[in-house]
């Protein structure tokens, strides 16, 4: 918890330091040639008492907000695909490229009417395993686990044990846990191990799951409106970097495959799960450029510029701790996360 408040705190500091650049007229050129925007859930806001997923969705009235704001700064709207050409030319505008990760049901519901009334291209990272519906989303599991229990009992890996999650604190506190049980071990036997719990105390995982994403005919119906496209995202959601050479490929190939049967073509885009630098390996990315996926995106959070490796592209994320129309400048300069890495 005090890592994410430390985080948070360096943003905050590197979002009014963006500010005072702004004032002195210097964003410009502290923004390169553009940004790659990261977004989840699209949605409105949802009054949960425990939602450790909050940092994962903003409204749809803040996404209007921040493509209005990118309007007035003069960024211009591309579609991922078309980035590298893009980076290629001498137009001087700041590029603007809006991506969406796990193909969530309020993507179509919430998010194309507003990316449509702004005439912007949009591209959605889609898990073969969520399409599917054979594979849960284990953050959205935990969240529904930890808030509906005052105390859980799970095996770490040393014994079982009871965990008392009976306050907001506590709860918060036993996620981080999970997350770096997850982080910690093999991922599939940690989540299925969540799920397993979940299922005991009247949790199923592939319940939320169909509720939350799209599946084939959801994402068709999505990929029908001409702004909008589709990327892979794997099959089941796991850190490729802590894969073997042959799984890694497995989940790339068939993820790739199930994209392709839904548009009728190969997918060019991939987003790797997570995406953190420990979870994507330089094997992975010559993975994807063998594979024919030719952009692929992380979440290391940075700003475009020319001769990028276009299989390890940063992103910036519209966080939904940070829905403020003077923010989105800011965080498209990339100055807060500059400075968190010297901070």
């Amino acid at each position: 918890m005090l890592k994410r408040f430390v985080k948070s705190t360096l943003i905050t500091g590197g979002l009014e330091t963006a500010r005072i650049v702004k004032m002195a007229g210097l964003m410009k050129a502290a923004r390169g040639r553009g940004a790659i925007f990261t977004l989840h859930h699209v949605r409105p806001k949802q009054d949960r008492a425990f939602d450790p997923n909050a940092h994962l969705e903003v409204t749809p009235q803040f996404l209007d907000t921040a493509i209005a704001t990118l309007k007035r700064e003069g960024y211009r709207f591309i579609a991922l695909e078309d980035l590298a050409e893009a980076l290629g030319s001498d137009d001087p505008a700041p590029l603007a490229v809006f991506t969406l990760d796990d193909g969530y049901r309020n993507n179509l519901e919430h998010a194309a009417p507003v990316f449509t009334r702004h005439g912007v291209p949009f591209t959605v990272f889609a898990t073969r395993g969520f399409i599917e519906r054979s594979h849960g989303l284990w953050w959205e599991t935990l969240a529904d686990f930890l808030e509906a229990n005052d105390r859980i009992a799970f095996d770490f890996g040393n014994a079982p044990e009871t965990v008392p999650t009976d306050t907001g604190a506590r709860k918060q506190a036993a996620f981080d846990r999970f997350a770096d049980y997850v982080n910690g071990r093999d991922e599939a036997e940690a989540v299925a191990a969540i799920d397993a719990a979940a299922r005991a105390a009247g949790i199923e995982p592939l319940t939320i799951t169909e509720k939350l994403t799209l599946d084939a005919d959801g994402l068709k119906t999505l990929i029908a409106n001409p702004l909008a496209s589709l990327g892979a995202h794997t099959v089941s959601h796991r850190m490729l970097a802590r894969l073997s050479d042959d799984a890694a490929r497995s989940e790339l190939e068939n993820s790739s495959a199930a994209i392709e049967a839904i548009t009728g073509r190969q997918p060019k885009t991939l987003a790797y799960p997570y995406g953190f630098s420990w979870a994507v390996s330089e094997r992975d990315r010559l993975l994807a450029r063998e594979l024919g996926l030719t952009i692929a995106v992380t979440t290391q959070p940075g700003t475009l510029f020319a001769g990028q490796e276009l299989t390890a592209l940063p992103r910036i994320s519209l966080n939904g701790h940070f829905q403020k129309a003077a923010y989105v400048g800011a965080l498209a300069s990339g100055i807060p996360f500059r400075m968190m890495r010297t901070g």
